[in-house]
């Protein structure tokens, strides 16, 4: 073993450590103000739960050396979790069964379309070297759990909470919030989908309809509708729960900085960088907050 593979497996192993040490940490925070089952805090629960699930797909998706359930498994853990608090927690007033309800329909619809895209086109390249290296690939299952424990975190803070609140503003702007998110998501995703499905697309970026508007109008989407469940949450959170809206601000950092936006703006521009259509895209049209496409470059 070089140098390298020892600082990876380094990295590795910490990566794993602190990925269950922050989730311990919103577990906390979230246990704070939850209802209980068998005398454990329901939000706790619900935590291990991410955990347990994506740890027991990695072992046999080790073995098979494949990632193709990965998104599924991410999808899944959404949906369980949701399930899993809702059932818990005995009966739930209207803000609880509202949020739970539009949280399993955005993990179903983007779990299947994630899943079929992925049965279509093949095998995530970014899987390739990772998914021969145990540890590697042990962290990337162990920061999934992390991941839908942080962009749920304000979701689960309404549905376990033992203080319950009447519909009210909060809640009918979240929700207005939540809607209008989804259907730029799913609308955006459709839009490429249909773009890639023609064979005359071939090798071309799309340009038309809401990616005429932005970017990455699916991210802006995606954004929004998180932003409108913490602003549904509003009320019910109180003490430490207040840290539960890392949520939203988890899934701005992880889609504008980490690996959402950035790392599709340098497979362009790798690709398309001297492209005078492509430059004259990027030039005008934002890269997440829709607006207007300029008059100056026709949408195609």
């Amino acid at each position: 073993m070089n140098d390298r593979e020892r600082k990876q497996q380094r990295i590795s192993i910490i990566g794993t450590i602190a990925s269950i040490v922050i989730g311990a940490g919103i577990a906390w925070a979230g246990s704070s103000g939850s209802v209980e089952a068998g005398g454990v805090a329901v939000f706790a629960i619900a935590a291990v739960l991410a955990y347990v699930i994506n740890w027991v797909v990695f072992v046999p998706s080790y073995l098979s050396r494949t990632e193709t359930y990965f998104d599924l498994t991410g999808s899944a853990t959404y949906v369980s979790l949701i399930l899993v608090a809702s059932l818990a927690s005995g009966d739930l007033d209207t803000r609880a069964v509202v949020i739970a309800g539009a949280v399993l329909v955005w993990a179903v619809r983007l779990g299947s379309f994630l899943f079929t895209r992925v049965r279509r086109d093949g095998g995530d390249g970014r899987f390739d070297r990772i998914k021969t290296d145990v540890l590697r690939f042990l962290m990337t299952w162990t920061l999934q759990a992390l991941w839908v424990l942080l962009t749920l975190a304000a979701a689960l803070a309404v549905i376990t909470s033992d203080d319950r609140h009447d519909v009210d503003g909060f809640l009918v702007v979240g929700m207005a919030l939540w809607l209008a998110g989804f259907a730029i998501e799913v609308v955006a995703d459709r839009q490429k989908s249909a773009f890639r499905a023609d064979p005359a697309n071939t090798g071309r970026f799309i340009t038309s309809g809401l990616w005429a508007w932005s970017r990455h109008p699916n991210y802006f989407g995606e954004i929004t509708l998180w932003v409108g469940i913490a602003v549904a949450a509003q009320p019910v959170l109180s003490g430490w729960r207040w840290l539960l809206l890392i949520s939203p601000v988890f899934v701005v950092v992880l889609l504008t900085r980490i690996s959402g936006i950035p790392m599709l703006e340098h497979r362009a521009e790798k690709r398309w960088r001297d492209d005078p259509e492509f430059r004259s895209y990027t030039d005008t049209t934002p890269v997440l907050i829709p607006r207007p496409p300029s008059t100056s470059r026709p949408a195609g």
